[in-house]
């Protein structure tokens, strides 16, 4: 069109770093972040923010150098969201469970020039550079310790210490485009050892948005930090409280009297988990159980949370909603929005249809279950199982130095997830499980997701997951571990038998054959690692008939 121009007038690159502005001047006043007896406003947050960002730039960071962090989810972790971008560095936050070895690979490929690192995992940081082959001495990262108390000793740099030589009218540096990387996040190496994903600013910007939505957030939300902030930036969570103008409440460890503790003392409107964390509140003891006289908004993601622990929750105060999205996608790549014509159902079927994972959230450009051979979408019967792929602006840059890996996972113009599910005739996606997990059972592929929330709905069963064992005549069946609750005794065929009253299709072929009563092996963050449940199937032998 002649006439239009493009200038800073209107067009600036987006970056969340703009979320942190506005906080500071509507919401400069409220609280920001609160953890134990600190508690800051959004002003003194960007006033932090900056001196961190100008500490770093202190040290002779050039754009695009890597940040690391080694923390619990503390206020110093939320302030590097902001703080390292506002430097033009890149922010990398380690998973706190990685053993020393793992770390160091982190490290290895990273090659951050700083490391935060919270006193508690300081012995396992100093341990991972010590195995640092590839760099030199003079390459190693500088650690500053992020302390719990002012008169905590440290021999390396404190971060108060850090923030406070540091220039409070320093002028952040702004992305030159707003596809500039913001962030690196591992994956949780589920199935395989962790990929690093490269987030953009732009990419950041979006899913903060359509997070803050899908979640119904509204001005001044109350956040609580379940999610690790390692984990997909804390699903964007960190940016979507600051556009928002919410309240961070920081925990360091989280369990069921920490989350109900929280909610009644702070007021919290809203938090994320895996299905784990779900199962962990639903089952919780009467003596840690709070009420509370309005509803928390759950997010939640990986595999479906059963919709008997939907239910459950429901009846305590939380409204779950289903997620599906994974480290490439910023966390969140669709929404299961809820419609107003469920709440005539009954309550059983209510919650299988909030159980799925739903359609793209407004960021997300489109998602499909597709024919992996044919690339065709599959048929929208609930039943025809194709792998999840997904487009649009909040699919991750690429995998960081690893280009081939970044071909592959976008063949065809789509991100293939490795994740397998099927569409309902309304059009949302249910996920049914990884690729490599699915059961080929008599030819039939079987997804584990329905038969496990069958399994939950069991009055004796804390948590269950199911793989396919070796099987003579069918090739595969269905091997179901079950985690019984405290104090209750349920024998194998009361578990089969239960599910064969009690499945809808009555698919036999989706019963277990083998029920193994033990815990659950899991990732640091809350899934299941199928991976070891298959190699002990396997170990059983073959299923006999």
């Amino acid at each position: 069109m002649e006439g239009t121009i493009r200038c800073s007038a209107n067009y600036v690159p987006l970056s969340p770093i703009s979320f942190l502005d506005r906080a500071a001047v509507v919401f400069g006043c409220r609280t920001s972040v609160l953890y134990g007896d600190i508690q800051y406003t959004w002003h003194q947050t960007r006033d932090r923010c900056t001196r961190l960002a100008s500490a770093l730039s202190s040290l002779g960071l050039s754009r695009h150098d890597v940040v690391a962090a080694l923390a619990p989810n503390v206020p110093a972790l939320c302030e590097l969201h902001f703080g390292a971008p506002m430097a033009g560095a890149v922010l990398c936050v380690l998973n706190m469970h990685f053993d020393s070895q793992m770390l160091a690979t982190a490290l290895e490929k990273t090659k951050p020039k700083v490391i935060f690192v919270d006193s508690e995992f300081l012995s396992i940081a100093e341990e991972s550079i010590n195995l640092l082959t590839n760099i030199t001495s003079e390459e190693q990262p500088l650690i500053i310790t992020i302390t719990e108390k002012p008169t905590e000793e440290s021999k390396h740099i404190k971060y108060e210490d850090f923030l406070s030589s540091a220039n409070p009218n320093f002028e952040p540096v702004r992305p030159v485009d707003e596809c500039d990387p913001i962030a690196l996040n591992f994956t949780s190496g589920t199935t395989c050892t962790p990929k690093c994903v490269v987030y953009s600013h732009r990419g950041a910007y979006l899913n903060a948005t359509a997070v803050g939505v899908i979640n119904e957030m509204k001005p001044m939300p109350v956040y609580l930090w379940t999610v690790p902030m390692y984990h997909c930036s804390g699903w964007c969570s960190v940016w979507a409280v600051a556009a928002f103008g919410g309240v961070n409440v920081c925990i360091r460890e989280v369990n069921d009297g920490v989350i109900f503790d929280s909610v009644v003392k702070h007021k919290v409107t809203h938090f994320g988990g895996s299905p784990a964390l779900l199962n962990m509140i639903a089952n919780a003891r009467d003596l840690v159980k709070k009420s509370f006289p309005w509803t928390v908004q759950v997010m939640t993601g990986g595999s479906s949370p059963p919709p008997e622990i939907i239910l459950r929750l429901k009846k305590l105060g939380f409204k779950v909603m289903a997620a599906y999205g994974c480290t490439e996608v910023y966390g969140a790549g669709t929404a299961c929005l809820w419609k107003p014509e469920w709440e005539t159902l009954d309550e059983q079927e209510s919650s299988r249809l909030k159980a799925r994972h739903g359609l793209n959230h407004f960021a997300m450009e489109a998602v499909d279950v597709v024919d992996p051979t044919t690339m065709n979408s599959v048929p929208h019967d609930g039943k025809t199982i194709g792998e999840i792929v997904l487009r649009g602006n909040t699919v991750m840059s690429g995998y960081f130095k690893d280009e081939e890996a970044t071909e592959a996972a976008f063949r065809g113009g789509w991100f293939w997830s490795r994740d397998m599910g099927v569409i309902d005739p309304d059009g949302y996606i249910h996920l049914k499980d990884r690729s490599q997990d699915v059961i080929t059972c008599g030819g039939e592929i079987v997804g584990s997701t329905e038969i496990e929330g069958l399994i939950y709905s069991h009055p004796a069963v804390y948590e269950a997951a199911v793989v396919g064992r070796p099987d003579e005549a069918l090739g595969e069946s269905v091997c179901a571990f079950v985690k019984l609750k405290e104090g209750v005794i349920a024998k194998e065929e009361e578990i089969i038998e239960f599910c064969e009253r009690n499945l809808v299709n009555k698919n036999i072929k989706m019963v277990p054959k083998t029920v193994v009563f033990s815990d659950l092996p899991k990732t640091s963050t809350g899934k299941t690692q199928k991976n070891v449940l298959k190699k002990m199937a396997k170990n059983m032998g073959y299923m006999c008939h």
